[in-house]
């Protein structure tokens, strides 16, 4: 277990009044840079789509899960960029997606941090658990996950961080408890590349299905009774 990163107070947005907040409209909320290398691209979207096409959280409750958008939580501050977050109890934005308001995740806009961030590392040089875990205690994200797929930082791979009156400690065990989710390391095939990869699983550790898993266990489902599906 490590030492609790202390967090400092009285950066949340809701403190500063709603006329000093900034306009969205004077700030930027998509650098156009380059994505990340092809596996962690890939990782973010089995992470996202998953969630889309197979999870059912408690009590139907609305979610938002996204990768690589910025998190405004401060005025006057930079955004966090996560490679993954998951809110709990918001909904997608409604109406023009190009409204400057509804590109980012904007945290005086949907009232409430995410629930989780998962960081993926590609080099030594992104700060996951140093200044980025300083920055998501202090913004209030319940689970804080680095993914080390290639060992850059750490031996062990992923790394679960809980926030704790006010700091994060590292948690041996993978479940989300904010989410009901928790979180695993597979090998297998995605989208053409064989690896291992980060996936959602539930507590009796089923993975949480990608449109493509659903579509083959169906389909299997569908032969075992003797009838061929139908391919278009």
């Amino acid at each position: 277990m490590t030492t609790p990163i202390a967090t400092s107070p009285n950066t949340l947005p809701e403190l500063v009044p709603a006329d000093e907040l900034p306009r969205v409209e004077n700030l930027i909320t998509e650098d156009e840079k380059a994505v990340d290398n092809i596996f962690s691209e890939r990782q973010q979207r089995l992470l996202v789509e998953a969630l889309y096409s197979s999870w059912q959280p408690t009590a139907n409750r609305p979610f938002l899960a996204l990768a690589n958008v910025g998190l405004f939580y401060a005025v006057r501050k930079a955004p966090l960029v996560p490679d993954v977050m998951v809110s709990l109890d918001v909904s997608p934005p409604a109406g023009d997606v190009w409204a400057k308001r509804n590109r980012s995740y904007f945290l005086w806009e949907y009232g409430k941090p995410p629930e989780v961030v998962i960081e993926i590392v590609s080099n030594q040089k992104g700060s996951e658990i140093d200044s980025k875990r300083r920055d998501y205690a202090r913004v209030g994200v319940t689970h804080y996950v680095v993914f080390d797929p290639s060992s850059q930082l750490f031996a062990n791979k992923v790394r679960y961080y809980e926030l704790v009156r006010g700091s994060y400690v590292e948690q041996i065990d993978s479940w989300l408890a904010a989410i009901e989710l928790g979180l695993t390391l597979w090998e297998g095939d995605y989208e053409g590349l064989h690896q291992e990869w980060l996936r959602w699983r539930t507590r009796d550790g089923k993975l949480i299905l990608t449109g493509a898993e659903r579509a083959e266990k169906l389909a299997a489902q569908l032969r075992a009774l003797g009838v061929e599906p139908q391919s278009e």
